[in-house]
């Protein structure tokens, strides 16, 4: 492959085994993935209810967007959760902008913990929820046991993730939208994507970097096949 950098593409008329089309015009309302399976995912309002003791907005299933929305979430709440809340940014990258942004200011108002970047409780060596609770997580997997002894844990995005964490229970879709639709209307600086040529830190360190030309050059090709 290094000495002919190309990347895999589909031939034009390749068949597949199966093909999955999914109408998105159909789901009016968000899907969770229920306790102990990630295969097990179901409407929203077919589990609203549940207690939810903790929450998880974390992992590399979440960008920086996810975080801003949250924060701006729980800006609008008063005193302390009635969950306990994580909260894990992926990259170190992330964790700075969001610091800059204010963003800890109002992650830590509501007395939330925030851990480390990196994998914090999706790993589940790192940190552990209680035993035997009912999280949401914005994690990738919700085997048994993986987040803590005995927990229950559900699949979300991070947006229902954090109304989660306010109200303290699985919201039907009609109070999920009441809070998300507090994010329409900054949506474009709310999810606004990070890059590592962004931020000046990153520019100067990537300036030190010396890249052989060999490297460069193969570089060059595969972007340009």
């Amino acid at each position: 492959w290094l000495a002919n950098p190309k990347l895999m593409r589909a031939d034009p008329e390749a068949e597949y085994f199966e093909s999955l089309v999914i109408n998105m015009d159909e789901i009016t309302e968000p899907i969770v993935c229920c306790p102990n399976d990630p295969d097990d995912a179901k409407l929203l309002g077919e589990e609203a209810g549940r207690k939810v003791d903790e929450v998880f907005i974390g992992s590399c299933m979440t960008n920086i967007g996810h975080f801003r929305a949250a924060g701006k979430l729980l800006d609008q709440y008063s005193g302390q959760l009635p969950t306990r809340l994580w909260i894990a940014p992926p990259t170190k990258m992330d964790q700075e902008k969001l610091t800059e942004e204010g963003y800890y200011a109002k992650y830590g108002k509501v007395g939330a913990r925030t851990e480390m970047p990196g994998c914090s409780l999706c790993m589940g060596n790192q940190a552990r929820v209680a035993d035997n609770c009912t999280v949401v997580s914005t994690s990738t997997r919700n085997f048994p046991n993986r987040l803590g002894k005995g927990a229950d844990c559900y699949l979300a995005s991070a947006e229902l993730a954090a109304v989660c964490s306010v109200v303290g229970k699985l919201p039907t879709p009609e109070e999920y939208m009441k809070y998300a639709s507090q994010l329409e209307a900054g949506k474009d600086d709310t999810f606004r994507y990070l890059n590592f040529n962004e931020v000046e830190s990153y520019v100067e360190a990537a300036d030190e970097v010396k890249i052989p030309d060999d490297l460069r050059d193969a570089a060059k090709k595969l972007q340009a096949a």
